[in-house]
């Protein structure tokens, strides 16, 4: 049932012109800072330019992605509290790369992750492994943001063919090709902050104008969202207790532990996954890459409250039976809230902001996996360092060509399932793929390369097979493949067998091996992780 025609949402024509004046501003924007991308060092970090401040924005910006504000907002209005674990588990996730990475990888590293991941170890096979990685975690993220950008034109066109949704997603996926080829790392950089800038902007007056229509009583929304769910006619919806834990992993044992692994692809992701990384290597300092991490909790936290208010807000404006019954189904609660709200106009600039998220988040992963097997795969591996950093851009630009075009299809297939849910899955990659390599690599003298390969190369495929063979993908109404049934993992995220079996893969495969690492090059990493030295002057502190 579709509780929404074309005329409910608005002019479609309104909306569409104003998400094309946000395309045409940064379009400029990134044609101008295109001026400046001679080297491979300004084509993949900015020339290393931009400020603390700047690059926290950002940050927020790269992560504050459509998960952020269409999934967790539909979360939280169709469950409540659970779907408010997103967010306090992606919020978290940043101490742990705050404490644990963000200066150290700024030290040691010059263009990528694997740069980090292979100082001290043998640079062709790590660095070989970094890339996929890096390629694979990029592919699920951008999964996501496809699917994104599939239901929220599905609600504001009204939609509701696979058909004209795939057209939508091929759009989307043209135009992050287009930034990444014109802009490098400086035109998607100044995307993002314009991005992170409006979207923050825009849910803090949405929050504004929910707390006032309730007397600025929050209890009292609550109490209206409690209501609004308990009389909901949709099937399952009306026995939530969406105030308390357990509407969505409640239950039964298995649901539990699915929280649970869950909870650690969250709060373990985020300092493996590559676009973020990436960003430190845009500062020119690790007390300015400190500085970014700050700025970046800040502003994410702040944009995560105003989603509890968005969430529940729209299950008590909106309702969950025509949030579950519009066009892109959970994921539209956020606009629809905004056309209860604001009308046409206040739709029309969310749903632009929406956009803007989905289009700056692609643009940054598809930088970083380019970026990643130009200078990692293209450079050190097939043509040894034999290569000049015009050839590294050419090829990081073909890259961005092939992935934007498997990036649509993918998208095409996922088009439909909860965002944030997606981008969960992303985590689970990172966390069980990259994190432990990258601790292992700055704080464990002994970790060699064969720890490396194992620990990288396990994570990934116990990852990616574990999810193949959930629920997630075969089995049930909600699964991106719900005609096939060959689902014989129950957890819908692997990340509570996938994570630590690749801690103790990095373990075994480290003893197991004889420790023919150079010492003196393990002693380099450590005090140039710990200090600078070696990879920027001195400064004060």
């Amino acid at each position: 049932m579709t509780y929404l025609a074309a005329e409910t949402v608005g002019n479609p024509v309104a909306n569409i012109g104003i998400f094309s004046l946000f395309v045409v501003v940064t379009m400029i924007v990134v044609i101008r800072a295109s001026k400046k991308n001679a080297t491979a060092d300004e084509f993949f970090t900015g020339g290393r330019g931009f400020s603390g401040p700047q690059n926290g924005i950002a940050i927020a910006g790269d992560y504050l992605s459509a998960a952020s504000f269409l999934g967790i907002a539909g979360a939280i209005a169709v469950y409540g509290y659970d779907g408010f674990l997103y967010s306090i588990g992606f919020l978290v996730a940043w101490l742990v790369a705050l404490l644990l990475v963000a200066e150290l990888l700024r030290n040691t590293g010059k263009f990528t992750m694997a740069d980090v991941l292979s100082f001290r170890l043998r640079q062709r096979p790590v660095r070989m492994a970094a890339a996929t990685t890096t390629l694979m975690v990029s592919l699920f993220y951008l999964l996501a943001q496809m699917a994104g950008a599939g239901g929220l034109v599905a609600l504001l066109l009204d939609i509701t063919s696979k058909s004209g949704q795939a057209v939508v997603i091929a759009v989307v996926g043209v135009l992050m090709i287009v930034y990444v080829l014109v802009g490098g790392m400086k035109g998607t950089t100044w995307v993002q902050i314009i991005k992170a800038v409006l979207l923050i902007t825009g849910a803090a007056v949405m929050t504004i104008m929910v707390l006032a229509k309730f007397g600025l009583n929050f209890s009292e929304i609550l109490g209206s969202a409690q209501a609004a769910i308990s009389s909901a006619t949709t099937e399952g919806v009306a026995n939530r207790d969406v105030l308390a834990p357990g509407a969505q992993y409640g239950g039964s044992l298995t649901s539990q532990i699915n929280f649970i692994s869950l909870a650690l692809a969250l709060v373990l992701g985020t300092a493996g996954l590559p676009h973020v990384l990436m960003r430190f290597y845009t500062v020119p300092t690790a007390k300015e890459a400190r500085r970014s991490v700050v700025w970046a909790i800040a502003l994410i936290g702040a944009f995560y409250l105003f989603t509890l208010a968005l969430g529940y807000g729209a299950a008590a404006i909106v309702g969950p039976d025509r949030i579950l019954g519009a066009p892109g189904g959970v994921n539209s609660a956020a606009p629809l809230l905004a056309f209860e709200l604001g009308g046409v106009i206040l739709l029309g600039v969310i749903s632009a902001v929406a956009f803007a998220t989905i289009l700056a988040v692609v643009a940054g992963l598809t930088i970083t996996a380019s970026a990643s097997f130009a200078h990692d795969v293209y450079a050190s591996v097939i043509k040894r360092g034999q290569v000049t950093e015009d050839e590294q851009v050419r090829v990081s630009r073909i890259t961005a060509v092939v992935l934007g075009i498997l990036a649509i299809g993918l998208g095409i297939l996922a088009n439909g399932q909860n965002i944030a849910f997606l981008v969960a899955l992303a985590f689970a990659v990172a966390a069980a793929a990259n994190l432990p390599t990258i601790i292992y690599s700055l704080y464990w003298r002994r970790f060699n390369t064969r720890g490396a390969l194992w620990s990288m190369y396990g994570g990934l495929i116990s990852t990616i097979v574990l999810i193949v063979f959930s629920p997630a993908v075969t089995g049930s109404k909600t699964a991106m493949i719900p005609g096939v049934d060959i689902a014989w993992f129950p957890l819908a995220n692997p990340g509570i067998v996938s994570i630590p079996l690749a801690f103790i893969l990095g373990i075994v495969g480290t003893l197991t091996s004889p420790d023919d690492e150079d010492p003196k090059v393990a002693a380099e990493m450590e005090v140039r992780s710990l200090t600078g030295i070696g990879a920027e002057k001195a400064v004060s502190h």
